[in-house]
């Protein structure tokens, strides 16, 4: 494996995807870009990218499209159709990482595996705190967050431990609860091949859950990510989940037809 394409989903929250590309950047494994996959923010976030991040030596592209509701899985989609790495990282652009995210997750890559990492959720006024004062989380220590922790700012710590765990990895290769797209990778090839999200997904719900019952379909089984990879997730408001039963569904439906494996309306329409 070379390059990775790291995909950022992003709505109308400069100021988060900002801490969250400022971590990127500060990341010890530099062979990567990054795709903003920008689900119809207003001209903010665009000059966010154009007067911060248009001449780095990471590469920092901006695919937009127009706002027409929560299209998180066709922004995706659109994104990795401009792509140039073998391998992708899916989070969120209110996600900060570590500065070792992209070498943990290349050491983790495997053929025929996807890994999803895990995640510390920060309460409402310590994300304030965290734009206001453009404090870099991703460069404070473990005491740092401990004591953040201690004081009910963070909801765990656990997430921070390293370590290597070896087989017990690889102990629930069905597992497709809590593969997220906060903090999820897999090979561009299979993702190709399952047609990557699938678009019917209208609305906030289980578009990511899909796409991973689908690559377990296909024979891609789970490789556990935790206590390796792990991202800070800044608190925001809950999205609107009128479309959550529709989309609950139609997963359900899925989950048990183990032929299913490629979006019905997916990656293949933007190549």
């Amino acid at each position: 494996m070379s390059l990775i394409s790291v995909i950022v989903t992003t709505y109308n929250w400069p100021e988060a995807l900002n801490a969250s590309l400022q971590s990127l950047l500060s990341q010890e494994d530099q062979n990567f870009e990054i795709l903003v996959a920008d689900d119809g923010s207003t001209d903010a976030t665009a000059e966010l990218i154009r007067n911060r991040y248009a001449n780095n030596s990471i590469p920092v592209k901006h695919i937009h499209h127009e706002d027409q509701g929560f299209r998180a899985g066709t922004i995706r989609n659109k994104a990795v159709a401009c792509s140039q790495g073998n391998y992708l990282i899916f989070i969120d652009g209110d996600c900060v990482v570590f500065p070792d995210f992209i070498k943990a997750h290349r050491r983790l890559a495997t053929k025929d595996y996807f890994v999803p990492g895990n995640r510390m959720l920060l309460t409402k006024n310590f994300t304030q705190r965290i734009l206001n004062e453009r404090i870099s989380l991703h460069n404070q220590s473990a005491t740092y967050f401990i004591s953040r922790w201690i004081t009910g700012n963070i909801n765990r710590i656990t997430p921070l431990i390293r370590l290597p765990m070896g087989p017990l990895r690889l102990i629930h290769p069905l597992r497709w609860q809590k593969a997220m797209t906060c903090n999820l990778a897999m090979w561009k090839d299979d993702f190709i091949e399952v047609n990557g999200f699938d678009e019917l997904f209208q609305g906030w719900g289980y578009e990511d859950s899909d796409l991973v019952i689908r690559l377990i379909h296909k024979g891609i089984k789970r490789k556990e990510g935790r206590f390796a990879v792990s991202v800070l997730h800044l608190w925001h408001r809950q999205n609107d989940q009128s479309q959550h039963d529709k989309n609950f569904q139609r997963l359900m439906e899925r989950l048990h037809e183990q032929k299913f494996i490629r979006a019905e309306k997916g990656l293949d329409q933007y190549f």
